[in-house]
């Protein structure tokens, strides 16, 4: 099956996911397909790496476990049923500190923490579409990175709604009710870049 076979206005679920055996990566979204951007830049990969090992580092030993993209986190509606799930992500990265929504094809339910580091090709999508379901699905914190303005915004979970962070650059820390002790310096996240 190519991509270009599928109705790119169709709906669908994470049981036709299942099914598709194209290469390109795609991420459902309210259960619109979405395609996703050819291989990230250096940039992307630069940051995505320095704070997977920093995030990994931290939580050695510890309940919480990180993993990085490609990794399938199914966001469940109605059900958990591969035929009712709608949402399917592949966040850059994700910490999930409950070991039963861990499973053989990634994650069922909200991860405690998502992190999107925006490419210009998919900021849309990022910013209108995946807050959106990330908010509605429970995810406690989304961090969005954008390397292109060296900007690092968290979004918390307060009453089931998303509270913004102020916008943080190099020389602010980033810490983390969910990862007591963690601290992610941005001065040296973004140096990691250049």
């Amino acid at each position: 099956m190519e991509l270009a076979s599928l109705d790119i206005n169709g709906n669908y679920t994470y049981a036709d996911y299942l099914k598709w055996t194209f290469k390109e990566r795609v991420e459902l979204i309210k259960g619109k397909l979405f395609k996703m951007s050819p291989a990230p830049n250096r940039m992307h990969q630069g940051l995505s790496g320095y704070m997977f090992y920093t995030l990994y580092n931290h939580l050695r030993g510890k309940k919480c476990k990180v993993y990085c993209a490609p990794f399938d986190v199914r966001l469940p509606g109605k059900s958990k049923d591969d035929k009712d799930v709608i949402n399917v992500l592949q966040p850059d990265l994700c910490v999930i500190c409950d070991e039963s929504k861990l499973d053989f094809k990634g994650c069922i339910g909200a991860p405690d923490i998502v992190v999107e580091i925006l490419s210009p090709s998919n900021n849309v999508v990022e910013l209108k579409n995946k807050y959106d379901v990330y908010e509605r699905a429970g995810v406690t914190e989304y961090w969005v990175v954008s390397p292109q303005d060296k900007t690092f915004l968290v979004y918390t979970l307060l009453d089931g709604s998303y509270k913004a962070s102020r916008l943080m650059v190099a020389g602010d820390i980033v810490e983390t009710s969910i990862l007591p002790g963690f601290s992610l310096e941005l001065a040296e996240l973004f140096d990691s870049i250049n």
